[in-house]
């Protein structure tokens, strides 16, 4: 047995380059965690998937306890090594939490689980061996964090019954993405259009305004000198429309550079919303469904948009600037429908879990190089195109880029998360 602290003891280490050794074989991660406890974002998760901290401080290594003397003893057990450099931890990490699982049985059964740090010259600095576990399958073992301008090491041993994913959910991991979720909801109730009221005379009674449909508040739009990042299109006030039954949608005046349109009607019959070119031919179908409520995508031509619109019931449109779209990031965005979401930042991978029952497309559209502002790049790279309930990753180039969700009948989420495969340790803490 290694003779060190007791659950509870703290002590002062080096600030230098550290080797933390996990054995008995259990599966082992480090969390860099700010003063209040949570992880920044995926990244601050090192694991066997992702065995080094992107700043180099934390890496995570295998092997037997004495494989680097030439052997082990009979006594030797698994053992995961943990190298920390602290003169090298970002200054926004208060924390470094070493974390315990296991997927088989629970942590009383792991024999002799403990930890080891050792110093820059190879010699123990401290060490702690759990006495205690109990039905717990993952669990804080210990923990290195700055107190006094320097770091102290504690012997934690906070055991979590509910797993992995209670102990994830505690320090701020997104656990959320493959967790159960509730049965779609309706879309949002469109309001009745009251019928228009026949125009009053003078001797019948004093005159009134007439009763109209009564439109959404506008979107706001950013004003050029908030947004620093989006280039592509023009700024405008959104031009707010209404109506009942089929029409023609108008609207003059526009920069150039496609726009978005926002539709939102309800109605028991057939739906259907087209571009017209400007000699009135039909050019793309924007929408093809009953009840509607959805952002799409539009490109005008000379400045001007022209839509026709087969409906049957109370209508409420909008045209809007790309600039007044939601941006993707790192906090997940939930919607309903078709939308026109922006990408701003560097390659990154996008998560979409979309929970209709009928086509599922979505197009993007790198603008990066695209020198025509009056048009959308002809090719879409990448896109996905599928049906029914799905989750789909899709990897986006750097920004601006413009992520279409043309078809969905149903609720969505999508976040940005960090590049590369969703490994072992983010799928266990995510079930």
């Amino acid at each position: 047995m290694l003779r060190g602290l007791i659950k509870g003891d703290n002590v002062f280490v080096p600030t230098a380059a550290l080797r933390v050794t996990v054995r008995s074989g259990v599966d082992v991660a480090a969390l860099l965690v700010t003063e209040g406890g949570r992880v920044r974002g995926d990244a601050d998760i090192v694991f066997d998937g992702a065995p080094a901290h992107p700043s180099g401080a934390v890496r995570l290594s295998g092997g037997a306890v004495g494989d680097e003397e030439g052997g082990t003893d009979g006594d030797a057990r698994d053992a995961v090594r943990l190298d920390a450099d602290l003169a090298h931890v970002e200054e926004g990490i208060a924390r470094l939490l070493v974390v315990v699982s296991t997927d088989e049985g629970a942590l009383r059964d792991a024999r002799g689980l403990s930890v080891e740090v050792s110093g820059p010259d190879g010699g123990t600095v401290v060490a702690y061996e759990v006495t205690d576990a109990g039905p717990e399958t993952a669990m804080v073992l210990a923990e290195l964090y700055r107190r006094s301008g320097g770091w102290k090491f504690r012997a934690v041993g906070q055991g979590y019954v509910d797993g992995l994913e209670g102990l994830a959910v505690d320090h701020g991991v997104d656990v959320t993405e493959e967790r159960p979720e509730p049965a779609p909801q309706a879309p949002p109730r469109i309001p009745e259009a009251p019928r228009p009221v026949p125009p009053q005379t003078p001797a019948d009674s004093p005159e009134a305004p007439a009763q109209v449909l009564t439109a959404p508040a506008p979107a706001p739009v950013l004003p050029p000198t908030a947004v620093t990042d989006w280039t592509f299109g023009g700024f405008f006030e959104p031009h707010t429309l209404s109506g009942e039954d089929n029409d023609v949608i108008t609207v003059e005046d526009l920069p150039p550079g496609p726009v978005v349109v926002e539709l939102a009607l309800r109605t028991d019959g057939h739906t259907s919303l087209w571009t017209l070119t400007a000699s009135n031919k039909q050019k793309d179908l924007l929408v093809n469904s009953t009840d509607f409520r959805g952002r799409l995508l539009a490109v005008p031509e000379d400045g001007r948009l022209r839509l026709k619109l087969g409906a049957d019931g109370p209508w409420q449109a909008r045209v809007l600037p790309l600039a007044a779209a939601r941006r993707l990031t790192e906090e997940t965005l939930e919607g309903w429908g078709p939308d026109v979401l922006l990408h701003t930042g560097g390659t990154t991978d996008v998560a979409f879990h979309y929970r209709g029952d009928s086509n599922f497309i979505v197009d993007t559209y790198a603008l990066a190089g695209h020198e025509d502002p009056t048009t959308l790049p002809k090719s879409r790279w990448p896109y996905i195109n599928e049906i029914g309930r799905r989750r789909e990753t899709l990897s986006l180039p750097e920004g601006p880029v413009l992520v279409h969700l043309k078809r969905a009948d149903g609720p969505w989420r999508a976040r940005l998360r960090q590049p590369g495969p969703v490994t072992s340790w983010i799928r266990r803490a995510r079930r």
